[in-house]
């Protein structure tokens, strides 16, 4: 196939990649009296479990968890905790300033993230970044129950981008295949939703294509999108 355009792609994700999520999510819990476990924990845990703490956690979280009325209110108070509390994780924002602002790099989010009125929740966290979303070059909210691979692909398609000088950042291994079957280089990280081990180990992702820091993941994309380094 011939590309009608040189542009570069790079499709950003939202909770555990450049957003700081576990610490609003923790917050959203110690105002219901929940606890999320420690960190290390929470990344080990397979998704269904996730929010619902370890084995020490588990019975009281599932009881204040139970009813559809106190999810809504998990998800009210973590909206809040989103829209005037959470935080980019140190270096996203400069990251991401500079890739908006780079010659032929085509720039978005997709994401799932699970607060009431997403994208307005997202425009909340990242204004108070100094980041204006209405300047990506597209924004997704994926619903949970959809995977993101059509997304991916969609975007992509849309801009004619060749996807060998596409990427895709991640924390989970969702991200990792959705990326793999688009066609796209999957940039990685361990410091969101699963660690190291349970990406190299449970998946067998490559631990070559994996970012352990927010400055780590900096560096790769701006070497594979040719974008010059102070």
């Amino acid at each position: 196939m011939i590309y009608s355009n040189n542009k570069k792609l790079i499709i950003l994700d939202a909770d555990g990649t450049t957003i700081d999520a576990y610490n609003a999510i923790e917050k959203a819990f110690v105002y219901h009296g929940m606890d999320l476990g420690d960190e290390e924990s929470f990344q080990k845990r397979h998704n269904i479990f996730k929010y619902l703490g370890g084995l020490k956690q588990f019975p009281s979280n599932l009881r204040k968890n139970i009813s559809k009325s106190n999810r809504k209110q998990i998800v009210d108070t973590l909206t809040e905790v989103y829209r005037n509390e959470a935080a980019l994780y140190s270096g996203i924002p400069e990251f991401i300033r500079t890739l908006m602002a780079a010659p032929d790099v085509i720039v978005g989010l997709i994401t799932r993230n699970i607060t009431n009125e997403p994208l307005e929740t997202l425009r909340q966290l990242f204004a108070r970044h100094d980041i204006n979303i209405a300047e990506f070059d597209f924004l997704i909210h994926v619903p949970l129950e959809e995977k993101k691979t059509p997304h991916f692909r969609a975007v992509r398609e849309q801009f004619g981008v060749n996807p060998a000088r596409a990427g895709v950042c991640g924390d989970e291994n969702k991200d990792y295949v959705a990326a793999i079957n688009t066609g796209m280089h999957p940039f990685m990280v361990s410091y969101g939703f699963e660690n190291f081990l349970r990406l190299t180990k449970k998946f067998d992702i490559p631990e070559e294509i994996i970012s352990k820091t927010p400055g780590e993941l900096r560096e790769r994309v701006f070497h594979s999108l040719e974008i010059p380094t102070v």
